[in-house]
């Protein structure tokens, strides 16, 4: 009986930690990645802003399809089998910029944007994707830390290098 006592302290004083620890932690962030292709911006910018389209070259993304006429441009995305997410486009600047704002109801648990830039240089492009983000609940920073904050970036720029029969590493941008 004394070690489900212990057991129980020991799960409270993990979560009270968590909590804490996630509290000290800032609620918005940002984070950049960076890829560079040997394609020209005009042919990046069409793979990048077909948004009906990525679930043929980002596997992560199962589907995304359009959701009303708009404006705004309304988007669903459904990453696997973890969540769906509704965004928004909110600019579209061919062929250098896309921005994107995530949809939130009262209560959610994350949000922010992607800012999608795609720059001409010597040989071919840079494309760096920017995430300025919140996360609400303490223990969700934690999570949000712990995962890193820019493997969906990450994962994002490297399915669309390979897009392009490229194999790029992203590089993170201060």
């Amino acid at each position: 009986m004394k070690w489900i006592v212990i057991v129980i302290l020991a799960l409270v004083a993990l979560v009270a930690i968590v909590w804490i620890a996630g509290s000290l932690m800032p609620r918005e962030h940002r984070a950049s990645s960076r890829i560079t292709l040997k394609q020209p911006p005009d042919s990046i910018w069409p793979v990048v802003s077909d948004l009906g389209a990525v679930t043929k070259w980002f596997p992560e993304i199962t589907l995304s399809e359009r959701v009303g006429a708009g404006p705004p441009e309304r988007w669903r995305q459904k990453m696997g089998n973890k969540f769906d997410m509704q965004f928004d486009v909110t600019e579209r600047t061919p062929p250098t910029r896309f921005v994107t704002r995530i949809v939130t109801d009262k209560g959610a648990v994350f949000g922010g944007t992607w800012t999608y830039e795609i720059a001409p240089i010597a040989g071919g492009s840079t494309v760096t994707v920017t995430e300025d983000g919140w996360v609400g609940p303490p223990p969700f920073r934690v999570m949000s830390r712990l995962m890193g904050q820019h493997s969906t970036m990450d994962t994002y720029l490297r399915a669309l290098s390979r897009k392009f029969g490229e194999t790029t590493a992203p590089v993170h941008m201060p």
